[in-house]
């Protein structure tokens, strides 16, 4: 059973920065964050293959979110900047056994426990 456990969310004032960690308890996996408001449903951020060598960003996060990995910790990173009131939600953590990550939810087995982000305008 793959673990995962994120941290790094809070309160920050808008245009300002946060850094979300997440450490895998199992290597060799594609890893995305995924993000859920308040009575929407939950969306894709980022992702990154097993070896780092490939991301991918939802249009609403490039050039502002990066995401990043360290295979010798099993942790991923997403460096989120210039953040808005729009960012402000849960920040899920996802692994699956595959390659390259997927957009969609339902292809990620293993979760995180989410982590709050909160923008204030």
């Amino acid at each position: 059973q793959v673990q995962l456990l994120e941290s790094g969310g809070g309160l920050v004032l808008a245009g300002g920065s946060l850094r979300l960690s997440c450490t895998a308890s199992f290597s060799s996996l594609a890893m995305g964050w995924f993000r859920q408001a308040p009575g929407k449903e939950r969306e894709f951020v980022a992702g990154v293959s097993w070896n780092g060598s490939n991301t991918y960003y939802a249009d609403s996060v490039k050039g502002r979110f990066t995401i990043s990995r360290d295979n010798a910790k099993n942790t991923v990173y997403l460096q989120m900047n210039r953040l808005n009131p729009e960012d402000t939600a849960v920040y899920y953590c996802a692994a699956a056994h595959q390659v390259v990550p997927g957009m969609d939810p339902y292809e990620y087995p293993y979760w995180g426990q989410g982590t709050q982000v909160t923008v204030s305008s």
